[in-house]
């Protein structure tokens, strides 16, 4: 059963999360600490932000809601809190399109480092 969010509910952890790009701690939260889970599900965020963020560009405004959408569930799920929140000023004003790039370059940029070194 669901329950209301209220104005005193606490806000979502994607909103307060760290400034970091990814959430390590929160990515290993969500994947049981499965080390090979967790690479997937990067490896799995970096080629679909990089398209999605290609799909925006290229549509008219008032299309880009379902992809925006779409990448912000990918970014809570890995903790990409950045991105979320870039996200959410799209879904606002889809004219912040070039911050959510940047926020996605930055996570990318990230995911690169985390497969890399492996941690």
């Amino acid at each position: 059963m669901q329950t209301a969010v209220t104005m005193s509910d606490p806000a979502p952890d994607w909103a307060v999360g760290p400034a970091t790009a990814i959430d390590g701690a929160y990515l290993a939260r969500v994947t049981f600490g499965n080390r090979g889970l967790e690479r997937e599900v990067l490896q799995l965020f970096d080629r679909q932000a990089g398209v999605l963020i290609a799909r925006m560009r290229a549509s008219a405004p008032g299309e880009i809601g379902a992809l925006v959408h779409t990448l912000k569930g990918s970014a809570l799920n890995i903790g990409a809190h950045r991105v979320a929140q870039a996200c959410v000023a799209v879904e606002a004003d889809a004219s912040a399109i070039d911050q959510l790039a940047e926020a996605v370059d930055e996570a990318r940029a990230r995911i690169g480092e985390m497969l890399w070194l492996g941690d």
